[in-house]
């Protein structure tokens, strides 16, 4: 019996060593399939200024290829928002990239003052590199003031530099931050009199041939023809009347109303830089966004490449002729164009199934507050010079001097630290009684101390959101937040800049390999972007990053 008992035990040992064996090759085998199920490419899409209603208000002109069919096979978040102030371009771009916020990455504006050097900064800005491509000051930009990896960087260094990344945009901004530290390149419009693609010496020392010859070509000049309505004009009801008193427009046309004969207008508005505040402008960048992939590869083989993609001329178009304009309407109408041959020339060249798109922006935009006090809404303009000198008269006459304070920008007040203790003035009283002065001022709805930052722990409401966006090292000391619709700009023309709903809510679409169907309307944040596509990937989060993966937008 003993050894009937041994011989089945003996052989239930081999058929479980047997089924071990089994299951770890069915391991293997399914950690392999996970491996190169990664997408070839993933493409980044930052729309610059897209308030989110801009989905649904034009959805009935958007074809089934762009911006619908990212909508219909990929994943909606529809209630997502910036989670911080300021919302500018490049803390937006930053923030999408790196999964965190000002806070972490440091970009807390376009440009802010350096307390350090005592001076304005911006926030691409490198003096300690050359221009390629043009001799103008314009290439001599790096993204070294960004404090933390991107995912693109993540993705860089997991595929020890094999993946590829590459950003694009007409801002150089939009190109530079999105790509990180490690990118391959990032390529900028440069426009004036030479109208060229560049870049700078920290990422190469010349261009490459796929660049030169773009360049080279009549790509840009193509453009330079009369922009009309995609569709007849009498069609954009979504959209208010083409002629009215709250557009910008171009010199040299009497009215801010289409068509725009834009090789007649180029002379008086910039030369080239003309085409970065038309419709034109995406679809230029969506044409060399084509070119890049195809000089350089991407998405050709097992280890994934990172392009970048920012549509900048959305901005340029908002700040020009506002949120209600039809000029607004049809560069929308037009870049859903760009997007579907976009999507078309990814299924035949990467391969359908084989890319992964998110598509966002860096912020939304006001309507134009003139136009909303036309029909009754409270809104306004704000007039800084009145507000300074108000200021200046207080500190004179409290501190005997206005040197206490060293610079004045982006709503916040900045002390000189020096002189306070020359006047043996004690800082937190100082911060707290500038508070006091500037809370009485009409339209400023509150102001906050950085000592309030650095010391409280806000979890909602815009004092969570100035949190966020508030870094001990570059940030003023006192935070100024002004009324609601109120912005100091033109009365034609729209901006942005606010923790409001126009400013923070913007489109998060997912779409392409590895992405579920579906959408919500539970909040998600800009942070959680990075970390959804790290998630996808299997690498890396950025190394600051704040936000969390999406877990239900992976498939």
């Amino acid at each position: 019996m003993k050894k009937y008992l041994t011989l089945f035990l003996f052989a239930a040992l081999i058929y479980s060593c047997g089924a071990q064996q089994e299951s770890n090759n069915n391991s293997i085998l399914n950690t392999d399939k996970v491996s190169s199920s990664r997408p070839k490419l993933v493409v980044g899409i930052v729309v610059d200024q897209m308030r989110y209603d801009y989905l649904t208000r034009f959805e009935s002109k958007f074809g089934e290829g762009g911006f619908i069919r990212m909508i219909n096979e990929g994943f909606n978040c529809k209630n997502n928002h910036f989670n911080y102030v300021p919302t500018y371009t490049g803390p937006g771009h930053a923030s999408v990239y790196t999964g965190t916020t000002p806070k972490y990455h440091g970009i807390i504006s376009n440009n802010w003052y350096d307390k350090d050097i005592k001076k304005s900064v911006y926030c691409a800005q490198d003096d300690d590199v050359e221009s390629v491509g043009t001799d103008s000051w314009a290439g001599k930009m790096s993204p070294h003031r960004m404090l933390t990896t991107s995912v693109a960087d993540e993705n860089r260094l997991f595929t020890q530099m094999r993946g590829k990344t590459i950003g694009i945009a007409i801002k150089d901004r939009g190109a530079i931050l999105p790509a990180g530290h490690t990118a391959n390149a990032a390529y900028w419009f440069y426009g004036k009199n030479e109208g060229v693609w560049i870049t700078s010496t920290f990422y190469r020392t010349n261009l490459p041939e796929w660049v030169k010859d773009f360049n080279d070509s009549d790509a840009v000049e193509s453009y330079l023809k009369v922009w009309d309505t995609y569709e007849p004009i009498e069609t954009y009801i979504e959209s208010g009347s083409d002629l009215n008193n709250f557009e910008g427009g171009f010199k040299g046309k009497e009215t801010a109303t289409f068509p725009y004969d834009l090789a007649a207008l180029k002379e008086e508005n910039g030369g080239y830089d003309i085409l970065k505040a038309t419709a034109y402008g995406n679809s230029l960048t969506m044409d060399f966004a084509i070119a890049a992939i195809e000089g350089e590869a991407l998405g050709q083989d097992n280890d994934t490449d990172v392009l970048a993609v920012s549509f900048s001329s959305t901005d340029y178009v908002g700040h020009n002729f506002g949120v209600n304009s039809k000029e607004v309407e049809d560069t929308y109408i037009r870049l859903d164009r760009d997007l579907e041959r976009f999507f078309n020339y990814l299924d035949e060249n990467v391969g359908e199934g084989e890319y992964t798109v998110f598509l966002t922006a860096d912020h939304g935009a006001v309507d134009v507050p003139a136009y909303l006090q036309s029909v009754k809404i409270p809104a306004g303009y704000l007039d800084y010079n009145s507000r300074k000198e108000k200021f200046n008269k207080f500190l004179t006459n409290t501190y005997g001097t206005t040197d206490i304070v060293e610079n004045i920008s982006n709503n916040q007040v900045f002390l000189n630290k020096a002189k306070l203790k020359e006047l043996n003035l004690n800082f937190h009283d100082v911060e707290q009684a500038l508070v006091d002065e500037q809370i009485s001022y009409s339209n400023i709805a509150k102001v906050y101390t950085a000592t309030a930052m650095n010391s409280t722990n806000f979890t909602t409401g815009i004092e969570a959101l100035l949190q966020n966006g508030f870094n001990q090292k570059r940030s003023g000391d006192v935070i100024v937040v002004d009324d609601i619709a109120h912005i100091a700009y033109s009365r034609t023309g729209s901006t942005h800049g606010s923790g409001l709903n126009y400013d923070t809510h913007v489109p998060l679409i997912f779409f392409g390999a590895g992405i579920k169907k579906g959408e919500t309307f539970d909040k998600t944040v800009i942070p959680d972007i990075a970390p959804t596509i790290s998630a996808l990937l299997g690498i890396s989060f950025p190394n600051g990053a704040t936000g969390q993966p999406l877990g239900f937008v992976i498939d």
